[in-house]
């Protein structure tokens, strides 16, 4: 006792390796939450990807106002989009007579700007909301979130970049998460642990600088992946892992309807957790957990389809949206007939999908934003870490415990089944007279539905990555490779997204406004 007394309140006594990883994933942390900070205030409010549609969903449900229909977007919303909305998003400065981007409503005289502001909102006021019927859980966090801003004496477009911050928060919990995840699996690879969180710090994805319900899906489904390898990992799961880990997938489906496709990932990690108790014998006594867990998502999830099945008549209350959007679903039979399965269709389909994955899907100027270099590289590295994966589980399978492999093949599940969702929602619908899918160009290559399975591709790439620096025999020379990677993210992040902060509507610029 004395000995170990000693040892504790020596003063320098040297700190274990996993405090100093501790330390570096909390600096991690502090990056990605500066990086999203910086880039959320850089962009103009309401971007190309129906941030004026979640904007108004989040101010509905800061009143206690849950849709029963689409219904039309509020007039509080409407004022907001016309008083802050930026043209840059859309709109080259060439198709202005002055050849420059007109000065924000917010700083026009009062007349000129009643009337601008008069008459945008009237044709806001005049449109259906066709997000309504998204799962409630984003938008009521937002509502808490906006209310919390607006108590601490916020207002105007400031409250609004209020609600972008709450990324902040989410993207520094989601890097911790991938940590956790990562020391979890391959307990002994420091490369993965530090990996791991470190890509997800610097992840380019731009719904991480959005007002969408798209930017909680990582998170959740994180969480919820955690807990599914915990369930596979211990030899006797407790009920509260059970139960916060259903919860958390119900969350992930709660957040967005398209994530409860991954409950196809969690059934096959309850598969396994079956096949270990049986094998180990403790079926019986184990067997009130998995249903503890099935329990804690269905609940939830059958309450949301209730109120779906009763408001809007469909249980994922998408059908008004359908038809918004002018969609019609085509028969089965008429689903192989698509060019996504030649090989042109592929060729557009799967590099545009996995770029988005990584970079978002944000216009600037009416151009995508983004390089082709940078695209080239997301799509091309992603299709080698899953075939490397697949070919080390398949054939190197003794470099790896059964853990690890039941790890990988649910993280390239998470992957694959977000993917195959994107194939199925290309090919289930005539587009109509949609700008995006189009029947021209009919491909759902949304990346940011797939970004709830961040957490596991990212630990895909860097098992693959760490395989393939470990052919290189210098540990400098991988350390250099390594960041050289991390490196090109990090300044094609900074180029591609550098004329954001020239924008004169953007936060940066607020204090000009009188509010």
């Amino acid at each position: 006792m004395g000995t170990k007394s000693r040892t504790i309140l020596r003063p320098n006594a040297q700190i274990s390796p996993a405090q100093h990883e501790r330390k570096l994933i909390l600096l991690f942390c502090a990056v990605a939450a500066v990086r999203v900070f910086m880039f959320s205030a850089a962009f103009p409010l309401f971007n190309n990807v129906d941030e004026q549609a979640h904007v108004d969903l989040v101010m509905k449900y800061s009143r206690g106002e849950v849709p029963h229909d689409l219904g039309h977007y509020s007039p509080e919303s409407a004022q907001y989009f016309s008083l802050y909305q930026s043209p840059e998003y859309f709109t080259p400065p060439q198709q202005f007579r002055s050849g420059r981007f007109p000065p924000p409503n917010w700083t026009l005289p009062s007349g000129e700007r009643e009337a601008a502001v008069n008459k945008a909102a009237a044709w806001w006021e005049a449109n259906e909301n066709h997000e309504s019927g998204e799962p409630p859980l984003y938008y009521a966090v937002g509502g808490v979130w906006l209310n919390l801003g607006r108590a601490v004496g916020l207002q105007g477009a400031w409250v609004l970049y209020w609600l972008r911050f709450l990324n902040v928060f989410v993207t520094a919990v989601l890097v911790w998460i991938g940590f956790v995840v990562a020391r979890l699996v391959f307990p002994e690879n420091q490369f993965i642990h530090i990996g791991t969180p470190l890509l997800l710090a610097i992840w380019p994805q731009t719904t991480l600088y959005s007002i969408t319900s798209d930017s909680l899906s990582p998170l959740c489904f994180g969480i919820a992946f955690l807990g599914l390898l915990k369930v596979l990992a211990l030899e006797r799961p407790s009920l509260t892992l059970a139960i916060w880990t259903g919860f958390a997938l119900a969350v992930t489906c709660l957040v967005k309807a398209t994530n409860i496709a991954l409950l196809f990932v969690a059934g096959l990690a309850l598969v396994d957790a079956i096949r270990n108790f049986r094998k180990r014998g403790t079926l019986r006594r184990d067997f009130a957990p998995v249903c503890m867990l099935i329990g804690s998502a269905a609940v939830p999830i059958a309450v949301w389809f209730a109120w779906n099945v009763h408001t809007f008549g469909d249980l994922t209350a998408t059908a008004s949206k359908i038809d918004f959007l002018d969609w019609t679903r085509k028969p089965l039979s008429d689903w192989l007939p698509h060019p996504i399965f030649t090989l042109n269709g592929l060729t557009e389909f799967w590099p545009q999908s996995i770029a988005s994955f990584w970079r978002g899907e944000f216009v600037w100027h009416g151009h995508r934003l983004g390089l082709q270099l940078t695209d080239g590289f997301y799509w091309i590295s992603s299709t080698l870490v899953i075939f490397l994966t697949v070919i080390a589980l398949i054939w190197q399978r003794g470099r790896l415990t059964a853990f690890q492999q039941e790890s990988l093949w649910l993280a390239l599940s998470s992957v694959s089944v977000l993917v195959l969702l994107l194939v199925v929602l290309s090919v289930a619908f005539d587009f109509g007279k949609c700008v995006y899918p189009s029947r021209e160009h009919p491909y759902f290559t949304s990346g940011r539905l797939v970004s709830a399975a961040a957490v596991p591709f990212f630990l895909l790439y860097c098992y693959a990555v760490g395989r393939v620096l470990s052919w290189i025999p210098l540990q400098w020379l991988r350390t250099l490779v390594f960041g050289a990677i991390l490196l090109f993210i990090v300044v094609s992040q900074s180029v591609v997204n550098w004329p954001a902060f020239s924008s004169g509507y953007n936060f940066f610029h607020l204090s000009r406004a009188d509010f």
